[in-house]
């Protein structure tokens, strides 16, 4: 009878101390609905389901603001030690967090996998006079303020990409008329309506508008021209600036031991998966797989890289 007993509550100690594997997944993106955050939240989700890997469901919730710095605080404070709740994050955040000065920090929270790198693209209007790489130049230089910027969250990866052409061109990237949204639609929205007069976000977000006819790209971000998009990448317009805009997914912080392993091991069936390879091709995204302590230590370079950017940009002291 004591040995029953015994064998009981051992029993119950362990599935108390294991993760939840048939909850619902609590998941966060830190920007707006139609973004680039929102679609590295959801998808995933979409390619387990479909591929069997994880199938009991998911809450999304949609916080932009701040660098996705807003969104990282909620998560961090409503869900310490929930095994069962990741976010959407990437190199916007990494630079968010820096201009912001933001308390709360990717020291919070438990680094799973990097996933994609989205190759970033400037366009224009469709009717706009500024045809080129060399006609924003020009535009810039006869009057920075008049040219207005559109594009992701301050100190964010568009900003950078708008502060490095300035940096390269001459001119003082603190004086950029730099105007931030919460995603790719609003921005495209705002070029269409004259609000702006070039905006900058990634392959994903802006080859569809661009291929509907409602924006033209006039470059990439890309080291060398990016397949099915016919314009010239800024290098190849002699402005020696390279940026990729990566994406992956955090875990909650004091996530436990199993359970980032359950979550590693599913992110790692899910890559390897033919509808995850879908995703990929139909959004334009680029492989960038990297997991668990590799990741780690990319993100660890990554805040010293992005933080010496944007110093070097005049965004940060």
């Amino acid at each position: 009878m004591i040995k029953a007993v015994f064998a009981a509550a051992l029993a119950f100690s362990l599935s108390a101390a294991a993760p939840a594997l048939a909850d619902p997944a609590v998941v966060m993106a830190p920007g707006g609905a139609g973004g680039g955050y929102d679609a590295m939240a959801r998808l995933p989700f979409d390619a387990m389901s479909k591929e069997g890997i994880f199938t009991d469901g998911a809450t999304f919730t949609n916080k932009g603001g701040a660098g996705g710095t807003i969104g990282l605080a909620e998560f961090v404070g409503a869900n310490r030690g929930n095994d069962n709740a990741v976010m959407s994050m990437g190199v916007i955040l990494v630079g968010g967090i820096l201009l912001n000065s933001s308390p709360v920090t990717l020291d919070d929270v438990t680094p799973l996998v990097r996933l994609t790198n989205d190759t970033g693209v400037i366009a224009v209007a469709t009717d706009s006079p500024i045809k080129t790489v060399e006609d924003l130049v020009k535009a810039m230089k006869e009057n920075i303020g008049a040219v207005s910027i559109g594009g992701g969250s301050a100190g964010g990866v568009d900003h950078i990409v708008m502060a490095l052409i300035a940096k390269e061109s001459g001119l003082e990237p603190g004086k950029l008329n730099y105007i931030p949204y919460d995603s790719g639609a609003e921005v495209v929205t705002a070029l269409g309506g004259g609000a702006v007069t070039v905006a900058v976000s990634g392959v994903s977000e802006f080859k569809p508008m661009a291929d509907a006819g409602r924006i033209r790209i006039i470059a990439v971000t890309s080291e060398g021209r990016f397949e099915g998009i016919d314009a010239p990448s800024l290098k190849e317009s002699g402005l020696n600036v390279v940026v990729g805009n990566w994406r992956g997914i955090i875990g909650a912080p004091d996530m436990s031991a199993d359970g980032r392993k359950m979550w590693l091991d599913r992110f790692s069936k899910m890559h390897d998966s033919a509808a995850w390879k879908d995703i990929l091709a139909k959004q334009g995204w680029e492989d960038a797989y990297l997991a668990g302590d590799d990741f780690v230590s990319f993100l660890n370079d990554e805040k010293t890289r992005i933080g010496a950017i944007l110093k070097e940009a005049g965004l940060t002291k």
